[in-house]
């Protein structure tokens, strides 16, 4: 039986994962909060990886808080960058696949249609730097990897855009959404079965990989389709934001193309 470590196991995506472990027989899984795992911990990462005895390794720790990364970037840099190279360390130095977890936010959104994996990257914010640094260590370390780059994600844990668009309908507050981005909103729980999907293979195609749902649509479209979904279109008043101002530059078009 294969085992297989999971960072971030308390964030939206690991919890996804959690809930369909079981579906997977042959995998026995290990998942690690910050809590227990601090990626930017050498010694902590270190002695997990001993006791382990991993064949596979889903990253799904990351800072994501793209504003505040502007103003402190440090810690995004700890773990978007730094942890993802003491990761890829032990998993060469203990011969483990990683499957690592990126952002559509490592391209600048110039291009006039979407981006495939193989496509240059250009960071326009420190968020989107920090997750760039990670995957260049990643590349640069080991040869047995997947990074799987996703966008907008969103599910049933954590804090997303789908969750508060529905709360602030249900609460009758008015919305003012941005159509100055487009993307591809994912759903966490899809992106999850493809990870394992990729390891229940037995041999991942390793390099780049680009995992959306494929659709593409603006924020202000993604909160139409949410109240029309939920039956709330008729609740609330929708509205296309007119001054849309954020401290992180964001790219205006970052659809992920596989």
């Amino acid at each position: 039986m294969k085992r297989v470590l999971v960072t971030g196991g308390d964030g939206q995506l690991g919890q996804c994962l959690r809930k369909i472990s079981s579906d997977y027989k042959d995998l026995q899984f290990e998942f690690h909060s910050s809590k227990t795992l601090d990626i930017t911990n050498s010694e902590n990462v270190s002695s997990i990886f001993s006791k382990g005895n991993f064949a596979y390794c889903i990253n799904c720790a990351a800072y994501t808080n793209v504003e505040q990364a502007e103003k402190t970037p440090e810690p995004a840099f700890a773990i978007n960058a730094e942890g993802v190279r003491i990761l890829s360390e032990q998993c060469r130095d203990h011969q483990v696949t990683l499957l690592h977890v990126s952002t559509d936010y490592v391209f600048d959104g110039t291009k006039k249609t979407g981006y495939f994996p193989d496509d240059e990257t250009n960071p326009i914010n420190v968020y989107g730097k920090s997750k760039l640094g990670g995957e260049l260590h990643v590349q640069e370390l080991l040869e047995r990897y997947v990074i799987v780059r996703t966008s907008w994600l969103y599910s049933e844990y954590g804090n997303n855009f789908y969750k508060t668009i529905l709360r602030k309908a249900k609460a009758r507050e008015d919305l003012e959404i941005t159509e100055e981005q487009t993307g591809c909103p994912t759903n966490a729980n899809h992106l999850a079965k493809y990870l394992l999907g990729l390891i229940a293979k037995g041999n991942p195609d390793y390099g780049v990989h680009h995992f959306t749902d494929g659709e593409a649509m603006t924020w202000y479209g993604f909160a139409k389709r949410i109240l029309r979904e939920n039956n709330l279109e008729n609740k609330v008043k929708l509205e296309k934001g007119r001054n849309y101002r954020t401290l992180a530059k964001r790219p205006k078009n970052s659809i992920l193309l596989r």
